[in-house]
């Protein structure tokens, strides 16, 4: 079945006719966020072929009257009302406001009204060369746009279970997530686990995993890289980790880990979004807050062993982790809990489940760190995220054409 909308002109499609001028939407987190998603990706993919018009959106939860928050809000409200940004010639960004209190009564007309607001007039000048609009979204609380911006096509782009995120409504979050998907031409999903649920209610869903920058991870083997001073002098095996800590990381096993192993150093790469009195004080565990995406492969050259220690939520069952193919691409040996989504490099990735398995499994991993770098590279290599996202594309481009809905295979 061709995917066709009624706006779209009655012509014969054809795959080998030139493209016309895409522009497109894209409503996502921040621009440069501190943590660095496959969102991200897709988006600067996209700008280094077309125009992309890119807009900082509120995040789901409410915000907390804490100093981080108060200066994310007061950054976003100066940036909202100034001018767009122009982080390269083919993007441009632009912040929007929404009230996140989603329960409150009429926050959500509000919201929908002011959207539209800044959104339409983007829209229009997008419109005026003639060319086809597309839009995406990321998050289902700004959803309610979708379909209502005169756009040829509207993609959503789901990377995560979001309604089972730490400090949402989860009942709101659960119904604008279905409501997307309703409404979306195109779902794409990271994980196989959401192609049910996503079936229920989309018109066409497809398994998109995610890529991985294999140039930059792969700085990692490096001999010559200069390593960051923060690791540079650490003495004995190095556990490195990086990513959000958030409540959905089990710090107690990495606590336990380390007391039964103190010639071991855990250093633990990325925002702290617990409670203080979650995060264990050793001398053996590093907590270093986030570092930029450029320096990763720095720090990962110092790791022995790579680790994804989740806890095993609903929000991790349906995770497909990016930081998997990063630590591939890196070559490092992998101690993982076991996912759906990780089992499926169950061949590269040493399982573990209970406090003696990790223990055992970073010991191996510790005795025998090249054993798996021939089949990790070809495994990394495979999963670019051009060979991912070209994929992406040409489902896109058959859409806007109204080709057959008939997603080519993809990898693990």
């Amino acid at each position: 079945m061709a995917i066709r909308r009624a706006r779209d002109p009655v012509t014969t499609p054809s795959r080998d006719a030139p493209d016309s001028k895409v522009t497109h939407l894209y409503f996502g987190t921040d621009w440069d966020p501190e943590n660095r998603t496959s969102a991200h990706h897709v988006a600067r993919w996209l700008a280094e072929r077309t125009t992309v018009m890119y807009f900082e959106c509120p995040g789901m939860r409410p915000p907390r009257s804490t100093g981080r928050d108060i200066r994310r809000i007061a950054r976003k409200l100066l940036s909202a009302l100034g001018p767009p940004r122009r982080p390269a010639p083919t993007v441009e960004v632009r912040t929007l406001l929404q009230l996140p209190f989603h329960r409150v009564p009429g926050v959500a007309v509000f919201n929908q009204w002011l959207l539209l607001r800044s959104v339409r007039r983007v829209v229009a000048r997008a419109r005026h060369g003639g060319g086809k609009v597309v839009s995406w979204f990321l998050s289902p609380h700004i959803g309610v746009l979708a379909g209502r911006l005169g756009e040829d096509l509207t993609v959503q782009y789901c990377v995560d279970d979001y309604a089972s995120f730490p400090g949402v409504d989860v009942a709101a979050i659960a119904a604008m997530d279905e409501a997307l998907s309703r409404t979306a031409d195109l779902v794409f999903v990271t994980s196989e686990t959401m192609l049910p649920r996503k079936r229920e209610f989309a018109r066409h869903v497809v398994l998109s995993p995610h890529g991985v920058d294999v140039n930059h991870f792969r700085k990692a083997t490096d001999a010559g890289i200069r390593l960051p001073e923060e690791v540079r002098s650490l003495a004995g095996p190095v556990i490195g980790f990086f990513g959000l800590i958030e409540a959905w990381i089990d710090l107690g096993l990495v606590q336990t880990l380390a007391d039964r192993h103190p010639e071991w150093t855990f250093v633990m790469i990325g925002r702290v979004a617990v409670a203080s009195a979650q995060v264990p004080v050793r001398r053996n565990i590093l907590f270093l807050g986030a570092r930029p995406y450029r320096q990763l492969p720095d720090y990962g050259r110092r790791f022995d062993v790579s680790i994804i220690p989740y806890r095993l939520t609903q929000q991790v069952h349906h995770a497909n982790p990016i930081k998997l193919r990063e630590y591939l691409a890196m070559e490092k040996p992998i101690v993982s809990v076991s996912t759906p989504e990780i089992e499926k490099f169950g061949d590269l990735v040493r399982i573990a489940t209970t406090p003696d398995e990790w223990e055992r499994a970073i010991e191996d991993a510790l005795a025998n760190p090249d054993g798996q770098r021939e089949a990790m590279r070809a495994a990394a290599d495979a999963m670019t995220w051009d060979a991912r996202l070209t994929r992406v594309d040409r489902i896109v481009k058959d859409a806007l054409a109204g080709l057959p809905f008939n997603p080519p295979p993809v990898s693990r």
